[in-house]
């Protein structure tokens, strides 16, 4: 009752998470505001029991209102939504201004624009009322990319182009496209071929928002390019995410590197940068003789625009809002609790768009902060008497407490965190924070007024980011401490915040009874209390351990198999989880890449990567500690390529592979790869059974045995396919790889040979995507299917699958999914019977 606001904003949260959650169709905005009323009426006149019923009154006020304002997210084009979606994309001209900076990476221009009208084909324009459209124009030519750099924000555009719904998630728990867009309130992607489909024309020069946004986005490009001249090149993109917010240029290895560390907080703009802005503008005030009012009110003004030049993420605007409010606490004498303070700005920006809830960079930001803010100062009282420098404690402090708070929100969202984390954040934060950032502003501020001041400044710097980096590199080499966590249920997540606030508690008592200097007649007392104290926290403890146990396996007592053919577009990956919790991995999907030469210029800074976009996230997120078995069908692009990244991240028993080498740069440094992190290759040739655990085997049935043991060279490796049948819980599948039908007429007179007839099998994955070189009708004759799996890219140039195989498929009797027109099929295994699900039905 101390802080009213802190618990009004808490039960607007609570609000928003009820909304999100359960469906209310009544508690309409009408409704709410006469909520709001009730709630006004109740407490001007004091009615007993105001508190519970203005708490509850509150939280559907929020609730009401979340609702109000997902509802009207929505397009103007919603009543063609159906007609779009059928003919799968319409030719259209938009008009309309754009809304962003235009990013340029390789042959791609993308930026959003506000859109007035719209035209399909020769009809007439329909209005759109500034609503929020995101354009990905194609570059065909290298001088377009200058072009297209010079469009600003502002200027009017007329675009021809093809307007698409955006791609909802194509994996179970993968990235949604849709959902992401939607949040951000746009709903339509215009993609264009040529910057000549877009008729530009700048933007009258007057005072306006706008005209602030265009002179901000060309200040805070400036600021990038002065820096690029001053920093190393290897190290630019760094110190501009740390400085300015720009990430564009930050090395994605890098980002990497330090989110397994647990050290993307330093790279994004947030309190510390806030805190040094208004330390030197202070200061520099407080030189020039101002008085105490004035150089507050003026810092206040600066914060907007310090918000917007570094970019204006929700951690930066959490920081910038909590400085204004701080600042104007401080002129006016009220309001100095910091709690006050956050809850105001949290509120504050929910009421402006209640989508903040659901921003990563919100969550964290305000998370940690109140962390800091509660818990600080009360481990410092729990560890004072084992460590006696200030310093230390406080250091210890914000580790542990920042580290655990954010610990269940980081595994939810990022699915890893290094054991080495504390360790990382207790050295290098401090280092980074009071040395490399300041030294970074000095450097930048010099290099405005003379750029080898500047540079001579970056030089000097670039030897401690050199220590920085190799200390980063030295402990992510160190493997054994990074661990994958699947995402949790957000019960879990709120078991392990109230344990974590009931063993506290406990240590606090405990610690008030061990400092008590009562009597010797309480002694008996004390001991009765402090043994009960040592069995709760015992409990908490262990409950906790068990907590974090479960988390980390929630499914290592299910004894059900699941196999998932992962849509990765044009190519292949099958994850296998085993009844027994075994994971074997088939392939890695790939992008195909028909770069020419002369055509380098395409080339994206950070572009889509199946392995490290689609795979490894998906792989994480469903909790693969490690693969036991990884197989490569063979090492064509589109089973081969994201296995790169597989094997950066992902722990590997074993490799299995086909005995050959494709002559690539791709292949050597997957094989270089394995070889370096020790991890066994294995070639593959006909079998007996191997036993994967209590109730899986596989039997590789092709490449047939009896070849040279040593590794050939072979280009073409369709041919080639690891052909093998797996058996789980007495269900049979067959995996074929690329195999084409002279491999599955050996394989057939091999069997004839023997004199060997194999059981029917369950399942087959049709081999090739559904090409027409395969899947032959003696092929279908003798396994006689039940389900069949076709993996294939959504509007594939290849026309896969075929309309032949198709047509025998069917003839058979099978059972076809296909991941080009369901995205994702989980074929799960209980007790000996198979049960689908598809993520588009």
């Amino acid at each position: 009752m101390k802080r009213p606001v802190v618990l009004g904003c808490c039960l607007w949260i609570t609000g928003y998470s009820l909304a999100l959650y359960i469906e209310l169709p009544w508690l309409s905005l009408t409704a709410s505001a006469l909520i709001l009323l009730a709630l006004i009426v109740i407490y001007a006149l004091r009615l007993p029991g105001r508190l519970l019923a203005g708490a509850l009154l509150l939280v559907g006020v929020a609730y009401g209102y979340y609702h109000w304002n997902d509802q009207r997210n929505i397009s103007a084009l919603l009543p063609l939504t159906q007609q779009q979606q059928s003919l799968g994309g319409s030719e259209v001209t938009l008009l309309g201004r754009i809304a962003s900076p235009v990013s340029v990476d390789g042959d791609r221009a993308s930026f959003a624009v506000e859109a007035e009208s719209i035209r399909f084909h020769e009809s007439d324009a329909f209005p759109l009322g500034g609503e929020s459209v995101q354009v990905s124009l194609r570059l065909l030519q290298q001088e377009q990319q200058a072009q297209a750099a010079g469009w600003r924000r502002g200027d009017a555009l007329t675009l021809q182009g093809t307007l698409r719904s955006p791609a909802p998630a194509r994996n179970f728990g993968g990235f949604d496209y849709r959902r992401y867009l939607r949040l951000h309130h746009t709903h339509w992607l215009l993609t264009a071929k040529g910057a000549d489909q877009a008729q530009v024309e700048p933007a009258a020069s007057r005072v306006s928002v706008v005209q602030l946004l265009r002179w901000n986005d060309e200040l805070r490009d400036a600021l990038g390019k002065r820096m690029d001249q001053i920093f190393p090149a290897s190290q630019a993109g760094f110190m501009k995410s740390m400085l300015i917010g720009m990430q564009d240029d930050l090395d994605p290895e890098r980002f990497q590197q330090f989110s397994e560390l647990g050290l993307t907080h330093i790279l994004a703009i947030s309190g510390l940068n806030v805190a040094v802005f208004l330390g030197v503008c202070i200061w520099i005030m407080r030189r020039m003789k101002l008085a105490r009012e004035t150089y507050l009110l003026v810092s206040m003004l600066l914060l907007p625009f310090y918000i917007l030049l570094t970019g204006a993420s929700p951690s930066i605007i959490r920081a910038g809002l909590m400085a204004i409010v701080a600042l104007y606490a401080a002129r006016r004498g009220v309001l100095k609790d910091v709690l006050h303070i956050m809850a105001i700005v949290a509120w504050l920006m929910l009421v402006w768009d209640p989508y903040y809830m659901l921003d990563v960079s919100f969550q964290l930001s305000f998370l940690v902060t109140l962390g800091l803010i509660i818990g600080v100062q009360r481990v410092n009282e729990l560890i004072e008497d084992a460590i006696s420098s200030q310093v230390l404690r406080n250091t210890i402090s914000i580790t542990i407490v920042s580290q655990l708070v954010s610990f269940p929100v980081s595994i939810y969202y990022f699915n890893q965190f290094s054991l080495l984390s504390w360790l990382a954040n207790a050295v290098l934060v401090p280092v980074i924070s009071m040395v490399v950032f300041p030294a970074g502003l000095l450097a930048l501020a010099a290099g405005l007024l003379h750029i080898p001041a500047g540079a001579c400044v970056g030089w000097l710097l670039s030897w401690l980011n050199v220590v920085v980096f190799w200390v980063t590199d030295k402990l992510q080499q160190l493997r054994g401490f990074k661990m994958i966590w699947p995402s949790p249920s957000l019960a879990w997540i709120a078991v392990f915040y109230l344990l974590l606030v009931l063993i506290y508690v406990l240590l606090h008592k405990r610690h008030q009874l061990q400092r008590s200097d009562n009597p010797i007649v309480l002694q008996s007392y004390l001991y009765k209390k402090g043994k009960l104290l040592r069995i709760l926290l015992f409990t908490s403890v262990v409950s906790f351990a068990i907590l974090l146990w479960t988390g980390y396996s929630p499914n290592r007592f299910d004894r059900s198999g699941l196999v998932q053919f992962i849509d990765v577009g044009q190519g292949d990956s099958i994850l296998i989880h085993t009844p027994h919790g075994k994971h074997v991995l088939i392939d890695g999907g790939g992008t195909i890449t028909f770069e020419k030469r002369g055509e380098e210029w395409k080339r994206r800074k950070d572009p889509f990567e199946v392995g490290r976009k689609v795979l490894v996230p998906l792989l994480k997120k469903r909790g693969v500690h490690a693969l036991d078995l990884l197989v490569l069908t063979h090492e064509d692009a589109d089973h081969s390529g994201g296995l790169q990244a597989v094997m950066e991240q992902v722990p590997v028993k074993q490799f299995l592979f086909n005995g050959t080498l494709k002559p690539n740069a791709g292949i050597e440094k997957l094989f270089t790869t394995a070889l370096n992190r020790k991890v066994p290759l294995l070639t593959a040739h006909t079998s007996e059974w191997i036993e994967l655990d209590p109730e899986t085997r596989l039997q590789v049935l092709y490449p047939f045995a009896g070849r040279t043991k040593q590794v050939e060279l072979l280009q073409e490796q369709n041919a080639q396919s690891i052909v093998f049948l797996l058996e789980m819980q007495g269900t049979r599948w067959l995996f074929t790889g690329d195999m084409e039908k002279e491999t599955e007429a050996a394989l057939l007179e091999s069997f004839k040979e023997k004199s060997e007839k194999q059981p029917k099998i369950d399942v087959l994955k049709v081999a090739h995507h559904g090409s027409k070189t395969s899947t032959t009708g003696a092929w279908l004759d003798y396994w006689k299917p039940t389900l069949a799996v076709i993996s294939a890219g959504a509007n594939n140039r290849y026309g896969h699958p075929a309309p032949d195989v198709m047509q025998r498929l069917k003839q058979a009797g099978v059972q076809i999914f296909r991941t080009d027109k369901m995205g994702e099929v989980q074929l799960e295994v209980r007790q000996g019977m198979i049960f689908s699900r598809m993520r588009i039905n």
